[in-house]
């Protein structure tokens, strides 16, 4: 008998925990992530790579950021289509990294009247109303290019060469914001120097293959030139490789170099006297971006322009101890 009731009350403990109301957990409040849209020149160079991977790491999701990544493979058609499409899907912000200066105005109207904030990088945007975006982040293109320009009437002066100088000029992307103001340099500097003389100006669109191209296409009908000024270190590399071609000596007692970028592998033929002179660009814009969202999503106005903190380097500035820390 008391065997049969403490099966009755067992029957009857489980009827009642059947009838009890389900009680859910109470999950933990879900992280919502801040969505922004990239739109990248392309993949040109190393300093473009590292550009993009300094985005990524800073707007990663473990920084609470969803980043939408688009490459335009250097064409602006494909920068408005991925605007367009970032609109589209609403998101937070928009990053973009113009391949040109001029053309922008409509697609950056678009996006402020959808209400999502743009922030420029590396190169600049020409627009009437400079409220059409939010801020910009890149390096003082101009003023480090008037410093590599002081440098080398310093150092032809030291080495007697004042007088009769060939520069063969490596140019970037035509119409941006880098090619632009590294070419005002070289001409102000040219123009304030009887001695300088531009051979010629080609066309290196920011890639070795192409500046190699141009350069051993040049060697052929031309002396080579006294200095080369080239306007990022992938066209260097590309120079380089004609000259080798064309048993040019260049670095200590050949030809001068001038590169602008500073990667980790300019450096290195900087340090061997190859080089001449690395003026830095510094790629690393993540943290200033991802700075100036979180300052917006407090509510406050971060500045319109930041500039990245740069210099120069030759052999006599560079140690084994700095090419080893260099994240790009």
């Amino acid at each position: 008998m008391k065997r049969l009731a403490l099966v009755i009350c067992a029957l009857m403990l489980s009827f009642l925990s059947g009838c009890m109301p389900y009680v859910r957990q109470t999950p933990e409040e879900e992280t919502t992530l801040i969505t922004v849209g990239f739109s990248q020149v392309g993949a040109e160079s190393d300093w473009r790579v590292a550009n993009t991977e300094s985005m990524r790491e800073s707007l990663s999701e473990e920084n609470g950021f969803e980043l939408l990544y688009d490459n335009a493979r250097q064409k602006q058609e494909n920068q408005f289509k991925a605007i367009r499409t970032f609109i589209q899907q609403d998101v937070d912000y928009i990053v973009l990294a113009p391949v040109t200066e001029t053309g922008w105005e409509s697609v950056l109207e678009e996006a402020r009247a959808a209400g999502i904030p743009v922030i420029i990088v590396d190169r600049q945007v020409e627009v009437d109303d400079p409220s059409l975006y939010t801020s910009w982040v890149g390096s003082n293109f101009r003023k480090t290019a008037d410093a590599a320009i002081e440098w080398l009437s310093g150092q032809l002066k030291a080495d007697g060469r004042e007088d009769a100088v060939q520069i063969l000029h490596l140019q970037g992307t035509p119409g941006s914001t880098a090619q632009l103001q590294r070419s005002a340099a070289l001409e102000a500097g040219v123009a304030a120097h009887a001695g300088w003389t531009i051979a010629a100006q080609l066309n290196g669109d920011f890639t070795q293959a192409k500046a190699y191209e141009e350069t051993i296409a040049y060697l052929r009908s031309n002396p080579a030139p006294d200095v080369v000024y080239c306007e990022n270190d992938n066209m260097c590399f590309g120079v380089m490789q004609a000259l080798d071609e064309r048993g040019v000596a260049y670095g200590d007692g050949g030809v001068t170099l001038i590169s602008f970028d500073a990667g980790r592998t300019a450096l290195s033929y900087c340090k061997d006297g190859k080089i001449g002179l690395c003026a830095e660009c510094n790629p690393l814009h993540g943290p200033r971006v991802r700075a100036l969202i979180e300052q917006l999503a407090r509510g406050e106005t971060p500045e319109k322009l930041s500039y990245m903190p740069e210099a120069l380097f030759t052999a006599g500035t560079l140690t084994a101890e700095l090419l080893e820390s260099r994240v790009y």
